[in-house]
């Protein structure tokens, strides 16, 4: 990277919310990447695995205000976003800003509010500002939305629609951890939760600049072409009924950005693309329902295009 200042807080960050996170290095490097893309991240897995917990560690490794809102049926789009009210002394109304009004935000469980509600953010996650009774909000910045979902239990749940799939740049799973990594942590959580020790790293003003410098990180035409024809390969492929939109291929662009900044490059190679190619796309693309039956999935598909569409040769000749 151009500034060895920014790597070495990259590495501070990645390093601090491992503390937390055992044995799952490239989710949380990715986790990171999204943050320095200036996107927003879905954790979708089975419960007790971690997904608030990378999501905690990742808000208290920044010196940045962070809100929590627990998503249920019964929650409101004002609940989430604020709402105006009249101010009879002073005979006007003023906005009471909600949970949304925060650098980090954690929406845990977000499916399991309801269709209302999850559309309240899309102008959160898509524009970064709130707009009540015709006025414009804007949300602080950063502004990092890390959603969680239980893909597992459908009770009390309400399945997020794909516009609201598609404002998430990537969508990560954390898995179970090794038998070894497992009793790491037990041994670690003997007296009290690693999250209770973990100090901020970085403030609001060292991530607007980490975020600038990814989107300096130098991209060739060759790896823009690469991008297109992986995102037009699942468009076309059999088994999808709707492919990756044009925002699939903006996604990836910015997060091989990100991972040529965690790799401390300054230009995207073809593996940082290929990298995160599953996590930036597999959310954005609908199968056809007989290719469901047989098992296919989505994150199949993508990686049988990466298998098919021929990688850029002769980089490195116009690198900044």
């Amino acid at each position: 990277m151009q500034n060895p200042h920014l790597a070495r807080d990259i590495s501070r960050l990645i390093e601090n919310v491992e503390t937390v996170i055992v044995g799952k290095s490239d989710t949380v490097r990715m986790a990171v990447a999204a943050l320095l893309a200036g996107g927003h991240m879905l954790i979708e897995d089975i419960p007790g695995v971690g997904k608030t917990m990378l999501a905690r560690a990742l808000a208290k490794s920044l010196d940045c205000s962070f809100k929590r809102i627990q998503f249920t049926p019964d929650l409101l789009p004002a609940d989430v976003t604020g709402v105006s009210i009249y101010d009879q002394s002073r005979g006007e109304f003023y906005f009471r800003e909600g949970p949304i009004f925060a650098n980090v935000v954690l929406a845990d469980e977000i499916n399991r509010a309801t269709p209302k509600t999850q559309a309240a953010l899309l102008e959160c996650l898509d524009e970064q500002q709130v707009s009540v009774d015709g006025v414009s909000h804007q949300l602080p910045q950063p502004f990092f939305v890390v959603a969680t979902e239980n893909p597992i239990e459908y009770e009390g749940t309400f399945r997020l629609p794909e516009a609201q799939l598609d404002r998430f740049l990537v969508r990560v799973r954390l898995g179970y951890p090794a038998p070894q990594d497992e009793v790491d942590v037990l041994t670690r959580q003997v007296l009290r939760h690693p999250i209770e020790d973990v100090k901020p790293v970085l403030h609001g003003e060292q991530v607007i600049a980490l975020q600038e410098q990814v989107r300096r990180v130098f991209v060739e035409d060759s790896l823009k072409e690469y991008i297109v024809q992986i995102t037009n390969a699942t468009r076309t492929h059999p088994a999808v009924k709707l492919g990756a939109s044009p925002r699939g291929s903006l996604a990836l662009m910015r997060m091989g950005q990100a991972m040529a900044a965690v790799a401390e490059r300054n230009y995207v190679i073809p593996d940082d693309i290929k990298q995160v190619a599953v996590i930036c796309l597999g959310h954005r693309i609908i199968l056809r329902p007989d290719y469901q039956v047989q098992g296919v999935t989505a994150e199949d598909v993508v990686e049988e295009v990466l298998h098919t569409v021929r990688e850029p040769t002769g980089l490195g000749r116009h690198r900044q």
